[in-house]
């Protein structure tokens, strides 16, 4: 019995930001041999529901408006990744919520970072942050088409047990595209080793990035083993993580982070990274059961 592979879900709305998104979702779910599933999310109401203010009427026009989108969606996914199995949806509801839903049996999730507004529009500061602290799978937010000179896969690495998804996820783009990984872990202050830990009012910098370092090394553990073929960086500097990974975005290929907890409030990296990166941006917050194993 063959297994049909998780589909990659990508919402679309006819900004530009959004038709980047179908080409990079393309080629991602040809690399990972899966159907591409592209979305459109909407809200449909008959006059008689009673709200304040009305939205727009439903009709006629609107679905013809829809159908002409979902087409010119598929036809710049085929352009990306010729041959690829590509379907087409519309969902009902605010976008963030109607697309986090249709992620629900994905194993991955891209939108654009700009939108048209509205009720639909993939807006930064709405849709790929709602959706990056929603979905029950990692998220892409395609800000600019990455870096293809000497690119890279660059990993943002806390220190921190609960990791293990962002440097599986890592480990694995970066083998589906041949690429080096660069493990990023950035640093203001000493790590705290346990709950309740006082940070030191005065340290020695050198003396705490060699521990730094050393912590980054533990956490990369046996990666090295489970993905012996991809050239592994590990990168520790001192500075805001934010500014760090942002940096690093400008020769990246795809920049992957975990959000600061398992809630919906992704941190302030995740946020510098949404809104002032240099390529496209994972937000993995946890694999799901059926997402792509190397």
């Amino acid at each position: 019995m063959v297994t049909m592979a998780a589909p990659v879900v990508v919402g679309v709305d006819g900004s530009a930001s959004s038709f980047q998104a179908v080409a990079w979702a393309a080629e991602e779910a040809a690399l990972r041999g899966a159907p591409l599933r592209v979305v459109h999310a909407a809200l449909r109401w008959a006059y008689d529901v009673p709200l304040v203010p009305q939205p727009a009427h439903w009709g006629a026009d609107a679905e013809a408006s829809v159908r002409e989108l979902l087409r010119q969606a598929t036809e710049r996914a085929h352009a990306a990744a010729p041959g690829l199995e590509v379907t087409t949806e519309v969902v009902d509801g605010a976008a963030a919520g109607a697309l986090a839903a249709a992620a629900g049996t994905a194993q991955l999730a891209v939108v654009g970072s700009r939108g048209r507004g509205g009720f639909t529009g993939l807006l930064l500061g709405s849709v790929g942050r709602d959706l990056a602290a929603e979905a029950p799978c990692p998220v892409v937010v395609v800000r600019h088409p990455p870096a293809r000179d000497g690119a890279e896969i660059v990993a943002g690495v806390t220190g921190r047990p609960d990791q293990e998804p962002v440097l599986r996820f890592a480990f694995e783009e970066a083998a589906l595209r041949g690429l080096p990984l660069r493990a990023l872990h950035a640093w203001t202050h000493p790590a705290t080793r346990a709950p309740g830990d006082m940070q030191p009012l005065v340290y020695d910098v050198e003396g705490v990035g060699q521990e730094e370092a050393r912590l980054l090394a533990e956490s990369l553990g046996g990666w090295r083993e489970k993905f012996p073929d991809v050239p592994l960086v590990e990168h520790v500097v001192h500075e805001h993580p934010g500014k760090a990974l942002v940096d690093a975005s400008e020769t990246a290929e795809l920049v992957v982070v975990g959000p600061r907890s398992r809630g919906k409030v992704l941190g302030s990296t995740v946020y510098a990274l949404l809104h002032h990166a240099h390529a496209p941006v994972a937000v993995v917050r946890h694999l799901a059961p059926h997402a792509h194993r190397p």
